[in-house]
């Protein structure tokens, strides 16, 4: 099953329109679960810190993530598509300026 579809389309250009945090805020709240943001947040601390070169413990200790999650984030951040990388570079060179 690929991921790519018209619906998912819309869905990553209604996020790439939005021009605020608050915008952002306001439309993850109504599309997801409070549990699943902190969740996705969760998972771009974790990658951060592993670009940063940090142990998994460290990780787990500062997070409060099991080393499962940690793995499959890493196994990602090192053999996936780039996506997290690509997204922590631009939070960098953002944060920067």
């Amino acid at each position: 099953m690929s991921l790519q579809s018209k619906a998912v389309d819309q869905l990553f250009q209604t996020i790439l329109n939005l021009e605020t945090i608050e915008e952002c805020y306001a439309y993850f709240e109504d599309l997801c679960t409070i549990k699943e943001i902190q969740d996705m947040a969760q998972r771009l601390d974790t990658a951060i810190l592993l670009k940063q070169g940090l142990s998994y413990q460290k990780i787990c200790e500062k997070v409060d993530i099991s080393t499962a999650t940690i793995g499959r984030v890493s196994r990602c951040l090192n053999y996936g598509k780039g996506g997290y990388a690509a997204a922590i570079d631009k939070l960098q060179a953002g944060e920067e300026k």
